[in-house]
């Protein structure tokens, strides 16, 4: 192990090369080092024509994070799970200055794994059905985890090859091959005179063992930056990345460089354990007096929310995963309307406490424990998730669902999948939430009845999604149930009479005319269920929503 600049380590990296960077949104990138790099292609044009790999998105939806490899000839293809925080990569994909690829979050980072140790690729049924399989690509919507119309013709013409539809004893599967990794970009908190790296102050342990492994056992090397240097260790089991897989150190010469997250210098609950019931209790209070009062008045989202967690008082779930943004409140509304018993896990690793939100997402206060990235997604694609609670971009009369990409050329917005599709098609229940039209929606609730008082501009509910992130009728012949919930009206996939699952309209908000209101407010015709019926009341009640498990 030799101990480096960031402007050491950014001269290191070769042209052509196969970059691969760690983080989760804003924590646990190694940002010295990327803007090292950057700084330097951007002074004397190279390194040049890299590929970078990434699972989960790492930025702000500005110039950090992998945002530092969003210039054109920099980067010749990327291959990442989420893209919503690396806004400069989106763009430079739009512009079609480099090949952009989306693969399922979880795969990647077992491909990580795959890699290190000498195995050809990742054979899963992960991505099945969706924008990721590439067996139609006559349909628009199936892509081979392509995003962009350079990255459609590198598969085309046989020069990329990021996923195969195969069979295997008799069943269909997809392969994701390994690839060599030229060099592995990670951050931890300290290095001991041997490069063994420790992480007790960053808020959990991503997938740097898998990527050390891979980057070593492909000949490449393993960069890392840390906070300081130790003659020793104190606990061993603070050490995740053994010193026989670290070439070189970088000490962070910024503080700016080595934040927890790109939100704060350092929080000390993401690296605090659990303390026991009687302060989860506590904290559950806490979160939720976060929360909008009990006194104000009963919005889109809250109605929403609140109809989430009659789902997890009905299920009783062990263990519950919620997505970013609307979904992120569920667990405090729940805690608020008396439930428990729950606990709720992160993609990144945390498993328990309270998950964060925004620039410090994939972190949680006084987790229970946590894991490694690779084998939080082994526990979720074996069934380990009982209920996950999601957001709602753009759905259609077959119950599929786009959270990954909207729109065409330039101005398209490219999300990605992130996790999303390894939880939707893996847990035992999957709830998706959001309002039933956006742009301009208002509500109000009169007498336990709710009111539209002003239209939304989009029908979110289309007649056929763009991007296909989540295949109804093939989750739901998985035998998951798919419930759809707005602030009006409630969905489910239900069988129509040829035997096939599609959305099906269950229940309708009091107050609510079924034609003008909902049907109207479809831009494609939707099954309406026999067994319809009102919205529950306590749903639009002031004051706080009490529930008890059923």
């Amino acid at each position: 192990m030799k101990v480096i600049t960031a402007s050491q380590a950014a001269a290191l990296v070769q042209s052509g090369w196969t970059v691969a960077s760690a983080g989760f949104v804003g924590a646990g990138h190694a940002e010295g080092v990327t803007e090292a790099l950057e700084r330097r292609f951007l002074q004397g044009g190279m390194p040049r024509d890299l590929t970078l790999v990434y699972s989960a998105g790492q930025g702000d939806r500005g110039a950090r994070g992998v945002n530092h490899f969003g210039n054109a000839g920099m980067t010749r293809a990327i291959v990442g799970g989420h893209w919503r925080s690396a806004t400069r990569l989106a763009t430079l994909a739009m512009q079609e200055a480099c090949e952009g690829y989306n693969l399922p979050q979880g795969v990647i980072t077992h491909l990580y794994r795959a890699i290190a140790g000498g195995k050809p690729g990742v054979l899963t049924k992960v991505g099945l059905h969706t924008f990721v399989d590439p067996r139609t690509r006559h349909d628009a919507r199936y892509h081979g985890g392509a995003i962009n119309a350079r990255a459609r013709d590198a598969v085309t013409a046989g020069t990329a090859n990021w996923v195969e539809a195969v069979e295997f004893r008799g069943d269909e599967y997809l392969f994701y091959p390994s690839f060599r990794i030229d060099c592995a970009l990670i951050r931890c908190t300290a290095a001991d005179s041997r490069g063994n790296l420790s992480t007790h102050r960053e808020a959990f342990h991503h997938e740097l063992l898998a990527m050390a492994q891979a980057a070593h056992n492909s000949g490449g090397i393993v960069i890392a930056q840390v906070e300081s240097l130790v003659d020793r260790h104190e606990i061993l089991q603070a050490i995740h990345v053994p010193g026989i897989l670290v070439d070189y150190v970088v000490v962070s010469e910024a503080p700016e460089h080595h934040q927890m997250t790109f939100a704060e210098v350092y929080n000390e609950a993401y690296v605090r354990p659990w303390r026991g019931e009687a302060a989860h209790a506590a904290e559950a209070a806490k979160e939720a007096e976060a929360l909008p009062s009990a006194a104000s008045p009963l919005d889109a989202r809250t109605i929403v929310q609140r109809r989430a967690v009659m789902e997890l008082a009905a299920r009783a779930p062990r263990v519950v995963n919620l997505g970013v943004g609307m979904p992120a409140a569920v667990g405090a509304l729940a805690h608020r309307a008396g439930l428990d018993g729950f606990t709720l896990t992160v993609e990144a690793g945390p498993i328990g406490g309270t998950p964060a939100d925004g620039l410090s997402f994939g972190a949680s206060a006084y987790p229970e424990a946590v894991i490694d990235q690779p084998a939080q997604f082994d526990f979720y694609e074996g069934g380990g998730i009982d209920l996950a609670i999601l957001g709602l971009a753009e759905l259609d009369g077959h119950g599929n669902v786009n959270v990954s990409k909207f729109g065409e050329g330039e101005n398209a917005l490219i999300a990605g999948v992130g996790g999303f599709i390894n939880i939707t098609q893996s847990a035992r229940a999957v709830v998706f939430m959001g309002t039933l039209t956006a742009g301009g929606l208002e509500v109000a609730v009169e007498d336990e009845r709710l009111v539209i008082a002003k239209e939304g501009r989009v029908k979110k509910i289309v007649p056929e999604v763009s991007h296909l992130s989540f295949n109804g009728p093939y989750v739901a012949s998985l035998g998951i149930p798919v419930i759809y919930i707005t602030e009006r009206a409630v969905f489910e996939m239900r069988p129509d009479a040829k035997g096939e699952s599609r959305l099906t309209l269950v229940e309708i908000a009091p107050g609510i005319d079924l034609q003008r209101d909902v049907l109207d407010q479809c831009a494609t015709p939707i099954a309406v269920a026999e067994d319809l019926r009102p919205m529950d009341a306590r749903l639009f009640r002031p004051g706080v929503m009490k529930l008890k498990k059923q």
